[in-house]
């Protein structure tokens, strides 16, 4: 029993490494196959991420402005992920954008360097978030936001490996190696994990958000097959940062028009 919490805590841990910066043991176990393993943690990574910014923010918030918090928990953020996602936006925008092919828009999205489209998206994506966020401040407290936000999007972007062919090739790829491969329990683990925050919310706000998430994941995967024929480690961190910004902006459209968002009092 022992042994298989070890082994469960070290995929967690991989998955951790894999998706930020927060430091793992060096000697962690890794193979492929535990890479696989590790996705179904994706959005649990994300629980522990947005539980670091909920609580920074608190904090921030008993010194500053709520506008000055939220700049300083974005940099926060940015820090802990090494902005892993916001760099898969931006390759995949250039490469999409930039490419007339399928097999022209993965070079360019393996390219390091990044080029107007991927720096209009980058800049688009990081300013939506704090105005979003700054709008959602204005009517309720931000500490369940973050959670929802960054768990629910890492969970609907690690969805993607279920049933999304994977395209990129992992010994030309930049990118860190990738899950690309996933069961149905690991994937159920991902989505009960995804909902978890979500009962901090309302519960007809819970549904809309699952109905956005559903449409979202449905829009985007044919969108990606249609231009690479599948996903690439790019438009998994893409995928997370456009549901993110999802998220608020429903949670925005709640709060402004008197609609219940909190589920318990905050």
């Amino acid at each position: 029993m022992l042994a298989k919490l070890k082994y469960q805590f070290e995929l967690f841990l991989l998955a951790l490494s894999f998706f930020s910066r927060v430091p793992v043991p060096a000697n962690l176990p890794y193979s492929s196959e535990r890479m696989n393993q590790s996705g179904r943690y994706f959005a649990l990574v994300g629980i522990l991420l947005g539980s670091l910014c909920a609580g920074f923010y608190a904090c921030a918030e008993l010194l500053l402005t709520p506008e000055i918090s939220i700049f300083l928990t974005m940099v926060l953020s940015l820090m802990l992920t090494g902005a892993f996602h916001e760099d898969g936006l931006a390759d995949m925008a250039d490469g999409i954008g930039g490419g007339m092919t399928v097999e022209r828009r993965l070079t360019i999205m393996k390219d390091s360097r990044i080029g107007t489209y991927g720096s209009s998206a980058l800049i688009m994506a990081l300013l939506g978030k704090y105005v979003l966020l700054t709008a959602i401040s204005n009517f309720i407290s931000l500490i369940p936001v973050w959670l929802v936000g960054y768990t629910l999007s890492r969970s609907v972007a690690s969805s993607f490996i279920f049933n999304t062919p994977y395209v990129s090739d992992s010994d030309t790829s930049k990118s860190k190696p990738l899950a690309h491969k996933q069961s149905y329990s690991e994937l159920a683990v991902v989505i009960i994990t995804g909902l978890i925050p979500c009962v901090l919310l309302d519960g007809y706000l819970t549904l809309v958000l699952i109905s956005a998430a559903f449409l979202f994941r449905q829009l985007f995967k044919r969108w990606l097959i249609s231009r690479l024929g599948g996903f690439t480690g790019d438009c998994l961190g893409a995928a997370q940062q456009l549901m993110e910004l999802t998220i608020y902006l429903v949670i925005v459209i709640f709060a402004q028009n008197g609609l219940p968002v909190m589920g318990v009092a905050w």
